[in-house]
């Protein structure tokens, strides 16, 4: 294949459908070939940092000789063009209008945005629950503490059976305090699709702006922001998507953007040009690397080339037979029904008490089997991503090895 073409390009030499099936093990996913992952692996944590196919490595070498080779061209002339480009591309993606969304390096810095942004005051409730990804958490507990504003949760039901359940615990917490809600799309430690616009419409009615914390959304679902009716929304773009590590993006309501405040002030664009709209003021930060952005619109081609509806069933179905075997295998019941409505290409499973820590590493030291355990309302679980480069080889390799250890702590 040739050099890339810039974002958006319909440029022959994309790579094509019939190429992506290349393998040259019949026991390997027919999409094996598209990554280049150590052979002593066994991935199976996408969810976690998910590696690139080879389309998208190869647009970023691209872009990253167009910046080695000359910086002030790439810069001063073609930077610009070429962003406004990726971010059209990835805003018709996720379904927005090109001015409600920027670039940033991940979910986590989105959150930081909009956590800089909101001018919260003595009293103020930021509203969270349980199943709040950690470090998202730290954003508005120290947001909160430095505005003598609080940080409270709602608690979810367990074991879920119901989005309106989901829905009615969240609501149950808003109170005229409330100043924003905070929900994820796809909880991290559980990986549990949740209600957002059954949430958002209820946040509505009381008045309350929500943001939505979504790294794991783009491409896992069918992603269309403008009908979740949220105010916020990031992601990372380096999860399912599989665009390079130090993606991301951040959507804000045309009702908020005059409100955005940016924790790194630099020109926004370089002079003479000077930012006009609140996404300009993350386009230049300084001097910096700015090819995984560039490259996005490639893992979008790669993504639909191979068809989306067909990566989410051909994911879901691994990740359900790699629960399904678990949960025989343990006896332990999963926390959500059987159904994709409740959960995609991560299945997150129960497992007997135990040291999680050590589990986790037994499962790389001695079978070279990268997989998350985790510890979760004092239980301990694992999470197992697939996607297109994963097979049933991968999933029956982790069973064997997880009967081992386990028989091991007993």
């Amino acid at each position: 294949m040739t050099s890339p073409s810039p974002a958006g390009s319909t440029s022959s030499s994309r790579h094509q459908p019939d190429s992506l099936h290349e393998s040259s093990d019949s026991a390997k996913s027919p999409w094996h070939a598209q990554w280049h992952l150590r052979e002593d692996t066994t991935y199976l944590n996408h969810g976690s940092f998910g590696p690139p196919p080879k389309p998208v490595r190869e647009a970023q070498r691209f872009w990253k000789k167009q910046l080695d080779e000359q910086p002030m061209d790439f810069y001063v002339r073609r930077l610009e063009p070429a962003w406004r480009e990726a971010q059209g591309r990835l805003a018709e993606f996720v379904g927005v209008q090109s001015h409600q969304i920027a670039f940033v390096e991940n979910a986590t810095y989105g959150m930081n945005v909009v956590a800089n942004s909101l001018a919260l005051k003595e009293g103020d409730e930021i509203l969270l629950n349980d199943h709040e990804y950690g470090a998202v958490r730290r954003i508005w507990e120290r947001a909160a503490k430095g505005a003598g504003a609080s940080v409270v949760d709602a608690k979810l039901p367990w074991p879920m059976e119901s989005a309106e359940q989901i829905v009615d615990a969240i609501a149950s917490r808003f109170t005229p305090r409330t100043r924003l809600a905070i929900v994820s799309h796809v909880t991290s430690p559980t990986a549990v699709n949740m209600p957002v616009a059954a949430i958002c419409k209820r946040a509505r009615e009381a008045g309350i702006p929500v943001c939505v914390d979504g790294p794991h959304a783009p491409a896992y679902l069918p992603l269309n922001i403008s009908q979740l009716g949220c105010d916020f929304y990031v992601a990372s773009c380096h999860k399912w998507l599989s665009a390079p590590l130090g993606s991301g993006f951040l959507f804000v309501s045309d009702r908020f953007q005059s409100q955005i405040k940016v924790p790194i002030l630099s020109w926004g664009r370089l002079l003479p040009a000077l930012p006009e709209r609140w996404y300009e003021e993350l386009l230049w930060s300084g001097t910096r690397d700015p090819s995984a952005y560039l490259s996005v619109p490639n893992a979008i081609d790669f993504l639909q080339q191979v068809g989306l509806d067909h990566f989410r069933e051909t994911t879901h179905a691994l990740a359900r037979v790699a629960r399904n075997q678990i949960v025989e295998l343990t006896g332990l019941a999963a926390m959500v029904p059987d159904d994709l409505d409740w959960y995609g290409a991560m299945a997150h499973v129960p497992l007997p008490p135990g040291d999680h820590q050590f589990l986790q590493q037994a499962l790389w030291n001695q079978h070279r089997i990268e997989v998350p355990v985790i510890r979760f309302n004092e239980g301990r679980y694992i999470r197992v991503s697939c996607h297109l480069y994963n097979s049933q080889r991968d999933i029956e390799y982790l069973l064997n090895a997880l009967r081992t250890q386990l028989a091991q702590e007993s």
